[in-house]
C-alpha cells in the first residue's frame, strides 16, 4: 500500500510538472490522492531524498526540474509567487535582487530579497536563501510594483523607481553607501522622474533627501526636480546624514566633507562607485 501511495504521489507530481505547475501544498495533494497526512508525508520525504521535491516551508512543496537537481531546488523566482499566495500575503521582490533586472549587476546578491507585510523567518531551499523584509503597508507602494515574467509564470518586483528609493530606506539590505550609489548610477537611465516623485510621497523624508542627493551626485540631476518639489510640499526638511553608520561612534565620526543645501544632506565621505 505504501509503495502504491508513493507511486501515486510521483504520478501526481509528474502531472503537475507536465501542466506547467511547479508548486503545490500538502493539503492539495492529500485531497487529490485521497490519502491521510502521515501517508503523504512518508511519500513526500522519499521524493525529497531523491531530489524530486523540495520543501521551502512546512506544507508547501516545490517540484525540482532535472536541470536544478544539483541545486536541490529551483531558483526562488520560479515559486515565490505561489509561496506568497499560499501565505496570503502581498509581496514584491526588491532591493539588489530587483536591481539585477534593471542593469545593476556589479554586486552578487547572496539572498533572494522579498518585502512583505508580515514578518517571516528566512527560508533555505537548496542553494538559495530567501530573506524577508517587513513593510507595514504595501498599498501606498502599489504604483511601484510590477509583474515580471519568470520561467514558470510571473512574480511581483519593485519598479526601478521603487528600487532606487528602497535601497536607501533599507540600507541593511543594500550593501552600504558605495553599493547604493553604484546601483543608482547603473539604473539611472531607466528611472522616470514623475514616478520617482509619486513614490517619494510614500517614503520618509530622509530617504527622499538621500536619494535626491545621490542621484545628482551620480549624474542624474534631471530626474530630481519633481522629487524636490514633492519634498518641499511636505514642509521643511531637517538636516540628515548621508550615511547614518558613520556617526554611530562619536570617537570615529569623520569630519564633515560637505553640506548639500538643496537636499539638506550632510556628507562625511563621498561614495566610491564600483566600475
Amino acid at each position: 500500500m505504501i509503495a502504491q501511495r508513493r507511486s501515486a504521489l510521483f504520478k501526481y507530481v509528474d502531472g503537475l510538472r507536465a501542466s506547467g505547475r511547479i508548486a503545490f501544498t500538502a493539503a492539495e495533494a492529500e485531497q487529490a490522492l485521497g490519502v491521510r497526512h502521515r501517508a503523504f508525508l512518508d511519500s513526500a520525504q522519499r521524493l525529497q531524498r531523491q531530489r524530486i521535491l523540495a520543501r521551502p516551508r512546512q506544507g508547501f512543496y516545490v517540484i525540482v526540474p532535472p536541470r536544478y537537481t544539483h541545486w536541490g531546488a529551483p531558483p526562488p523566482a520560479c515559486y515565490i509567487d505561489a509561496l506568497m499566495r499560499d501565505a496570503g500575503q502581498p509581496y514584491y521582490v526588491g532591493f539588489l535582487k530587483a536591481g539585477e533586472h534593471y542593469g545593476a549587476t556589479h554586486q552578487a546578491v547572496m539572498e533572494f530579497q522579498v518585502v512583505t507585510q508580515k514578518r517571516h523567518p528566512e527560508i533555505y531551499a537548496g542553494r538559495s536563501r530567501i530573506a524577508f523584509y517587513y513593510c507595514k503597508d504595501l498599498e501606498p507602494l502599489r504604483p511601484g510594483i510590477v509583474a515580471r515574467r519568470t520561467e514558470t509564470g510571473t512574480m511581483q518586483v519593485s519598479s526601478p523607481e521603487l528600487t532606487a528609493l528602497d535601497i536607501l530606506r533599507y540600507p541593511q539590505a543594500s550593501g552600504g553607501l558605495d553599493n547604493v550609489a553604484t546601483v543608482l548610477r547603473d539604473m539611472g537611465e531607466r528611472l522616470d522622474r514623475a514616478r520617482l516623485a509619486l513614490l517619494s510621497r510614500a517614503m520618509p523624508k530622509p530617504v527622499v533627501q538621500r536619494a535626491g542627493h545621490l542621484l545628482e551626485r551620480t549624474g542624474f540631476a534631471a530626474l530630481t526636480g519633481p522629487m524636490l518639489r514633492e519634498l518641499k510640499r511636505r514642509g521643511q526638511a531637517l538636516w540628515v546624514e548621508l550615511d547614518r553608520r558613520e556617526t554611530r561612534d562619536p570617537d570615529f565620526t569623520p569630519d564633515v566633507l560637505e553640506r548639500d543645501p538643496r537636499w539638506h544632506v550632510v556628507v562625511r565621505r563621498a561614495p566610491e562607485l564600483d566600475w
